[in-house]
């Protein structure tokens, strides 16, 4: 199963094109591991987390050499300010996410949940800290901030687990992850943002004020802009809006019109509140996406 998973999250293909390339935080992380986030102040934290086995990069000082007598392997002891970063994915799984037309080579649900493995990959790679929660309306799957090497493990299964059904909710999941997040943390929202209101945004606004480091992930379906369908046809909404029989071409230019509005509605908002924005298609490599977030940090 674990097997399965990691092959079905992680393309070979992805990781090869990202090569050794490390996500960056791009605010000064008070950690004290070695790394990309180094901070000025060390020894500072008295708050026992977990131990995490020794390898290359951890402080030889640091070992436990009372578990060594017991277990005759090394671990070292993690505090909870120690952790260089912590990062969590935070991915829209409802009903609309599962849309896929017939241009697009994956739903933008398989689309985000490939993207957050990417990133959790890296981030766990590099020593960094991972949590996750998954949502929509009714339900929120969370998953603590953790570098243990098999906490990907974790984050794959609750991937593979989300409900991609029912109404978005993206308020309510900020208010989650703004409780649960300490501060200093980055957020990747990955969603496609098709409930994103006023209020949802000022939540956005009230994650940054917090100092976390946000960055918004707007994932389209190409049809979703240019709705290129012909003549009638029977749309059914995802999120239990019911039916509507429509001339397509009666309604196109109103309907992209208003598409437009809104994406250029979550853009602005984003960048008032000083929240990276990407939005993409379904149809752009996930690995081109990775990097212009990873390059636009160098």
């Amino acid at each position: 199963m674990t097997e399965t998973l990691r092959q079905q999250y992680l393309d070979p293909a992805v990781l090869d094109e990202l090569g050794t390339m490390q996500v960056r935080a791009r605010m000064l992380v008070e950690g004290i591991l070695a790394g990309l986030h180094r901070s000025p102040h060390h020894g500072g934290s008295v708050e026992f987390a977990e131990y995490v086995e020794y390898s290359p990069g951890h402080e030889i000082r640091h070992i436990d050499w009372k578990v060594y007598a017991k277990t005759d392997k090394y671990y070292v002891k993690q505090y909870e300010d120690e952790t260089n970063l912590r990062a969590y994915m935070v991915v829209d799984g409802s009903g609309s996410m599962r849309f896929k037309s017939e241009e697009a080579p994956i739903s933008k649900l398989d689309y985000a949940s490939y993207l957050s493995a990417a990133f959790a990959h890296l981030l766990l790679r590099q020593g960094d800290a991972v949590g996750a929660l998954s949502f929509n309306a009714d339900q929120r799957q969370f998953l603590p901030a953790s570098a243990r090497k098999n906490h990907l493990d974790d984050i794959f299964y609750l991937l593979d687990n989300q409900p991609a059904a029912g109404k978005t909710g993206l308020d309510h999941a900020l208010r989650t992850i703004a409780e649960r997040a300490n501060r200093r943390s980055v957020v990747f929202i990955v969603s496609d943002f098709l409930d994103a209101d006023g209020e949802a945004m000022q939540l956005l606004k009230v994650l940054r004020h917090r100092r976390l480091d946000v960055a918004a992930f707007h994932v389209v379906d190409p049809a979703e802009i240019t709705l290129p369908y012909e003549g009638m046809m029977l749309f059914e909404g995802m999120e239990g809006e019911g039916e509507l029989l429509v001339d397509v071409d009666d309604l196109r230019d109103a309907y992209t019109e208003r598409m437009r509005e809104h994406m250029a509605f979550v853009k602005q908002q984003c960048e008032q509140a000083d929240i990276e924005y990407l939005r993409f298609p379904t149809t752009q490599p996930i690995e081109q996406t990775c990097l212009t977030f990873l390059r636009g940090r160098i």
